[in-house]
């Protein structure tokens, strides 16, 4: 079964998967604890994909690999779980939109320093994976927290149940904070697609950390176009751009390059491959968006009509805090087994380094 069409049978399958698995719970307990767990579970698993692909505790076959390292990563965000909602959320359970917040935007940090800064500095330092992972895991709390502290404002949630003393009282509103965090990430694939066209042209670039520094610079330029002119001209709600543009384009990507493994435009050049990308990711990522809420009322059934955007809210975490990491761990954990042979699937080991 050669690429593209495993790519597109094992999405196909773990979009099932993923909407059986969100059939099981009602709106507020996916919401609450669900789905902050899943988001605890996934920069762990940015971190054994990009920079520690290969831990010397995994088996080498199939299905027992995939299985340790889940299971390894399931454990890590158990850990991770806890702290992370004493950090930003008193530890009041089950977890509100505030510690919330903060673990979505640990993801894109992660994401970052994984990616954009190739795990620099910690490779300076360190030739184990499983160090520099661990230490690029740690920095993206503890950095992300001071981002949340000093960038977000939860002032308009104030005399709310879910507001909390500790809310962080920052430059700007929490929720067009997070969208435009989230928006950086966007960039940053959008790149992805381009394999860093123009950038590779420039050698002197093309080393860290002034890679990471320009890609980032890029990727923050792109979130400010968009926002500017979603939000700014067309005056779009935050949480409409996030599950309608945001959202669907980073799922769409996943399809296109981690599922697909990049192969549907391979033969073409760049820009022209990024183009034919770009476009096959945003209309794949909207299409599977509107899929998800058509299967909405069968999935979680009403909506709460008390809580403000609960569409977007589950909508949103459908897409990238449940299924985004389940396409992850059949990819680069299990290896797309049993659909692939061993030779087939070893490229899925480090499905968006660079």
């Amino acid at each position: 079964m050669p690429q593209p069409v495993l790519g597109l049978v094992a999405s196909a399958l773990v979009i099932a998967l993923s909407l059986a698995y969100l059939s099981l719970f009602d709106f507020g307990t996916f919401v609450g604890w669900v789905a902050f767990y899943m988001l605890c579970l996934i920069p762990a698993q940015i971190v054994t994909v990009v920079l520690a692909p290969n831990p010397p505790f995994a088996p080498g076959r199939q299905p027992g690999r995939g299985l340790v390292l889940l299971l390894v990563n399931a454990v890590a965000a158990a850990v991770i779980t806890p702290i992370a909602l004493y950090a930003a959320g008193e530890g009041i359970s089950p977890p509100g939109p505030i510690p919330s917040h903060y673990v979505v935007i640990v993801v894109p940090t992660t994401f970052f320093l994984a990616i954009m800064f190739g795990g620099w500095p910690f490779t300076r330092f360190s030739r184990n994976g499983g160090v520099i992972g661990g230490l690029a895991l740690l920095t993206s709390y503890v950095m992300t927290y001071g981002l949340f502290r000093v960038f977000f404002s939860y002032d308009f949630m104030q005399g709310a149940p879910v507001y909390l003393a500790s809310a962080p009282a920052g430059l700007f509103n929490g929720e067009a904070a997070l969208v435009f965090y989230v928006t950086v990430l966007a960039g940053m694939f959008l790149m992805l697609h381009f394999d860093l066209w123009p950038l590779t042209k420039a050698p002197a670039v093309m080393r860290q950390p002034a890679l990471g520094v320009v890609w980032l610079a890029i990727a923050v330029a792109v979130s400010a176009l968009v926002m500017g002119v979603a939000a700014g001209q067309l005056g779009l709600r935050p949480m409409y751009i996030l599950t309608r543009i945001t959202a669907p384009f980073i799922f769409g990507t996943i399809i296109v390059l981690n599922m697909l493994q990049n192969s549907v435009f391979s033969k073409l050049s760049q820009p022209v491959k990024g183009i034919a990308n770009t476009v096959a990711a945003t209309v794949i990522g909207v299409v599977l968006a509107q899929l998800y809420g058509l299967a909405a009322p069968s999935t979680v059934g009403a909506f709460p009509a008390g809580v403000p955007d609960a569409y977007e809210v589950w909508l949103v975490n459908a897409l990238l805090s449940v299924t985004f990491p389940l396409l992850i761990f059949y990819a680069a954990y299990f290896n797309y087994w049993p659909l692939a042979r061993p030779a087939l699937s070893a490229a899925a080991e480090e499905p968006v380094r660079t």
